[in-house]
């Protein structure tokens, strides 16, 4: 089939333009955004009420994800005695490689030695560490979050803190 030269001119017109409508699309953009909606559709199917986007929280983790990215260490921040508890989940990868989505879906993917019940005891290989992740990212009375990502050394270093905190002992996940 013959396309008319008038069509083909249109088509490579717009195919020209895409990039200045629709804008620039890379793998960091609305990192917040993305973070966020990896979160809440893996609390969607658990039947959870979504989170809600918290610049307080998100200013926290910046301030550790940079300590963590900038040392090399890899640990969870003690929590101040003056300070409210927040709960926290971190990731580490090599830096700009991966996707926002791609580091949320590891703590998803403990999803499979996670089973419902009262914390500690909602892991099917029966170490907690298994599920950890996963249960404070679907913890039903978490509301909020805040995460940032930093790659200032060697790793890249993605924080996300959580208020209220989960993985609470005699508690139910769900």
């Amino acid at each position: 089939m013959r396309v008319p030269r008038r069509s083909t001119s249109r088509i490579l017109l717009l195919l020209a333009a895409t990039p200045f409508v629709v804008g620039s699309v890379g793998p960091r953009t609305n990192f917040n955004e993305r973070v966020l909606a990896a979160h809440n559709r893996e609390r969607a199917q658990m039947s959870v009420p979504p989170l809600k986007w918290d610049d307080k929280l998100a200013a926290n983790a910046s301030v550790w994800a940079r300590y963590l990215s900038r040392t090399g260490r890899f640990e969870h921040s003690p929590n101040p005695p003056t300070q409210e508890v927040e709960g926290e989940n971190i990731w580490g990868g090599t830096p700009e490689y991966y996707l926002p989505e791609n580091m949320v879906s590891l703590w998803i993917s403990e999803k499979k030695n996670f089973r419902p019940g009262v914390f500690p005891a909602i892991s099917l290989s029966g170490d907690v560490q298994d599920v950890s992740h996963y249960t404070q990212l679907v913890w039903r009375s978490t509301s909020r979050v805040g995460c940032a990502a930093s790659a200032e050394g060697k790793e890249e270093v993605l924080v996300c803190r959580y208020s209220s905190p989960g993985n609470i002992i005699g508690r139910a996940v769900l």
